[in-house]
C-alpha cells in the first residue's frame, strides 16, 4: 500500500513531493499566493454558488491558513 501525504498548498491526497498538479506551475513551482487563491475561491463558489464574494474570501483565507505553504503569507497571517 503507498502512503499517502497532503500538498502543503490546498490539502489534497499525493503520493509524493510537497505540493499537487494543481497548486504548481509548469517548471513545478508553487504558484503564487494571488493565483492560488483566486483559484481556491473559485472552487468554493462552485461548492457555494449562495457564498458571497466577502463569505468566500474569508472562508478561503482561514482555509489557508491551516496550510503549510500560505500561513505565514502577509493576506493570510494579516487577515
Amino acid at each position: 500500500m503507498t502512503a499517502t501525504t497532503t500538498c502543503e498548498s490546498c490539502g489534497m491526497p499525493i503520493e509524493s513531493g510537497r505540493y499537487c498538479a494543481h497548486c504548481v506551475d509548469e517548471t513545478g513551482a508553487l504558484q503564487n499566493f494571488e493565483s492560488r487563491f483566486e483559484r481556491m475561491v473559485s472552487w468554493q463558489q462552485r461548492r457555494d454558488p449562495g457564498a458571497s464574494r466577502e463569505q468566500l474570501e474569508h472562508s478561503t483565507l482561514d482555509y489557508l491558513a491551516t496550510m503549510p505553504a500560505w500561513r505565514d503569507h502577509p493576506r493570510v497571517a494579516g487577515r
